[in-house]
């Protein structure tokens, strides 16, 4: 069973980002104080999921070493995992990285690269813990100099999405413990981000459980008349809401308070309404 699936209603990611150059909150937790601190506060908001992460990945974005990743993760992660009962998420895509999160209480892998850094697969394999493989055009270094689809930018990413779960079966992986990410704003334009949230019904033929990401990102600061990240809230919770209406399982989130008041009353709604049809 994936972290947080347990129900059938959709779970939200609370995102914990320990880097000081995130898009959003960078440099607010890189402390491990300051990141437990935040986590409980996810975690009292409502969080089903926590998801941390050690190195940026928004656009133009500088990798960072293995060693300053697992500094930056692990401590975090060990002392959350005792401090909270809900799941731990590490958001890596480096093999050396998920061994040392998942030992110190991580029980969910978050892979922008969808398992595809050389030993990722073989390491996933071997921890056996739940992974989402996330779509994304180019590295986030220059992912969005020339993001580029032939026509049908759900298809493709449909296409990719499909490959690397075949691949994931071939290494051993349990499909059972795979999620998929379409990968919103990572090498894709605003016209790509918005065919993908549009046609997100599409994805549900893979039959894997969707997360979606969409909180604060440029792509609804585009909309709004290039709003910063801060003004960007109330257009997050839509945005989410959207993703859960039309087949997201779980939507990571920054406002997590907000995004769970929105599901809850979506699904008071939803359930009327069921019991409501004949």
């Amino acid at each position: 069973m994936l972290p947080g699936l347990s129900s059938n209603r959709c779970q939200v990611m609370g995102i914990l980002n320990v880097t000081p150059d995130s898009f959003s909150d960078g440099g607010r937790y890189i402390q491990v104080r300051d990141a437990v601190e935040q986590g409980l506060k996810l975690v009292a908001e409502g969080a089903d999921v926590i998801d941390v992460g050690g190195e940026s990945t928004r656009p133009g974005a500088t990798p960072v070493s293995v060693m300053e990743e697992i500094d930056r993760v692990v401590p975090v992660i060990a002392a959350l995992s005792k401090a909270v009962s809900v799941p731990i998420s590490v958001d890596t895509s480096k093999p050396e990285v998920m061994r040392p999160a998942v030992a110190a209480g991580a029980c969910m892998i978050n892979d922008v690269r969808a398992l595809r850094l050389p030993g990722a697969l073989e390491a996933a394999a071997a921890l056996g813990v739940p992974v989402c493989l996330m779509h994304m055009q180019g590295e986030p270094a220059t992912m969005q100099c020339n993001a580029h689809y032939k026509s049908d930018v759900v298809g493709e990413v449909m296409d990719f999405l499909a490959q690397r779960l075949a691949a994931c079966r071939a290494a051993g992986l349990d499909e059972q413990k795979l999620m998929i990410d379409p990968g919103f704003g990572f090498g894709k334009e605003l016209p790509h981000n918005l065919s993908l949230l549009a046609g997100l019904d599409r994805l549900k033929t893979l039959n894997r459980p969707i997360l979606v990401g969409v909180s604060r990102k440029s792509m609804l600061g585009q909309i709004l008349g290039q709003r910063p990240a801060a003004g960007r809230q109330a257009a997050s919770v839509a945005a989410a809401l959207w993703a859960a209406v039309h087949g997201a399982a779980m939507v990571r989130v920054h406002d997590v308070a907000p995004t769970v008041d929105a599901l809850r009353v979506w699904q008071a709604l939803a359930a009327v309404r069921a019991r409501a049809e004949p």
